[in-house]
């Protein structure tokens, strides 16, 4: 049975936004879309006659209603399911994104205090699906997917922009450069494969020595991670980066021609807390393009 790409409703901008990459993701994967909105009423919205339930479940029916227009409209070869769920919204997403091959976000515009949805229930969220997670903001639109054209604007007509990836060779990313490979491949993009590393404390005479040496390591090692997924992928065009700098810092600086990032995060023992990594932390709060959080042991 295919897994459905799955994305959250909450009636914001951003979730339409992220229903709208939802269905195109879903197109270039031959895969069925699924909308959820969670009904927090405390019983199901079809079941109760309450006075004072029947706003919040008129507004529930409508989220899902509108964006099933609206999907409909632009992509009518999607097939597509709706449901809503008698359940709080992070524990809703959670159990939905499980299932999911990929479930999608809505994420707040950029500001200098931080441009993720920084409430409880999207945190909660990315940090317990098992699978991965795409958060996309409120201005993106289909264009945005693509290169600028001749005149520097954006077109739909135009090859899709570089997929990015940020890697630690050290750790385990199977499941992350299959992810990374497989959105470059359905985009026929380039993928920038990027890893940066630290140089360890050495005396001052012997740093310049120790940092060719360093980077030069760091180039092999990602070279041999990278090798069986060139083999696997071969009409995907690789372009590694491997520099000094903190990881996070140079993923910033990267994708600001990128159409997607995908970053790693490790799965936690514990269902406790809404912690993602420094790495994943910051992306989610400064990147522009979707990213896309992907667990891994």
């Amino acid at each position: 049975m295919l897994r459905p790409v799955v994305v959250g409703l909450d009636g914001s901008h951003e979730s339409l936004a992220a229903a709208d990459w939802a269905a195109r993701e879903a197109l270039r994967r031959g895969l069925p879309l699924r909308l959820v909105h969670a009904w927090e009423g405390g019983a199901s919205p079809e079941v109760t006659d309450l006075p004072e339930l029947e706003a919040p479940r008129h507004w529930a029916k409508r989220i899902l209603r509108g964006a099933m227009d609206q999907i409909n409209e632009r992509y009518p070869q999607v097939y597509m399911s709706a449901d809503q769920i008698s359940r709080p919204a992070a524990e809703a997403l959670v159990a939905a994104g499980d299932e999911a091959e990929l479930l999608v976000l809505g994420s707040r515009a950029f500001s200098g205090f931080g441009g993720f949805m920084a409430g409880s229930v999207a945190l909660a969220t990315v940090a317990h699906v098992a699978r991965p997670v795409v958060l996309v903001r409120a201005d993106q639109t289909p264009d945005d997917e693509h290169a600028p054209d001749a005149e520097g604007r954006a077109s739909a007509r135009t090859p899709y922009r570089v997929v990015v990836v940020g890697v630690d060779p050290a750790s385990p990313c199977e499941e992350l450069l299959n992810f990374a490979f497989e959105s470059a491949a359905l985009r026929s993009a380039a993928l920038r494969v990027v890893h940066g590393w630290r140089l360890p404390y050495v005396p001052a005479a012997l740093e310049a020595k120790a940092r060719r040496e360093v980077g030069a390591a760091a180039e092999r090692t990602l070279g041999v991670v990278l090798a069986p997924w060139r083999e696997k992928f071969p009409t995907v065009e690789v372009h590694e980066m491997v520099e000094e700098g903190r990881p996070a810092q140079l993923l910033l600086q990267v994708t600001e021609d990128a159409g997607l990032l995908a970053v790693g995060r490790r799965i936690r023992p514990s269902r406790i807390g809404t912690h993602t990594g420094p790495i994943a932390h910051a992306v989610m709060h400064h990147v522009r393009c979707p990213v896309v959080i992907v667990p891994h042991a």
